[in-house]
């Protein structure tokens, strides 16, 4: 074995780029990435309530694990950090807008409008800053 360190060379006259991060190394997650997750969750949540209070009793097993398995997969295979499909920023946002937009229908469909309209805020201003943040 060699007692000389594992480096990478650069090209002359380049040097790394401090904003990127290491190789195998994500960058320090921030406020809004928290954020955004909760509000993922939340949504997650709401569909799942939603299926098993708003529907009858044969009904309500198959939407209260359909829905938010529906809006999970959509989630992963478009807008999760590591998708399966590499689409366009804008049909990642529409996604994302959707699964939101949808929690927050079932909670007027719940008889919770204020829940649900605090949620869709909190919920599209997360994702709007978290995606102008991935733009840049």
């Amino acid at each position: 074995m060699s007692d000389t360190p594992n480096v990478t060379p650069t090209p002359p006259g380049s040097a790394p780029s401090p904003a990127a991060p290491a190789p195998g190394m994500r960058p320090p997650l921030s406020a809004i990435d928290i954020v955004a997750f909760v509000c993922e969750i939340f949504a997650f949540g709401t569909l799942a309530l939603w299926g098993f209070t708003m529907w009858p009793f044969p009904g309500n097993i198959v939407a209260g694990i359909g829905a938010p398995v529906v809006a999970i997969l959509a989630w992963a295979l478009f807008v999760s950090p590591r998708a399966v499909f590499a689409v366009h920023p804008f049909v990642r946002a529409i996604v994302e807008l959707l699964v939101y937009a949808s929690a927050t229908v079932a909670w007027w469909m719940m008889g919770n409008a204020w829940i649900g309209l605090g949620f869709g805020v909190v919920a599209v201003t997360a994702g709007v800053i978290a995606g102008r943040r991935r733009l840049s």
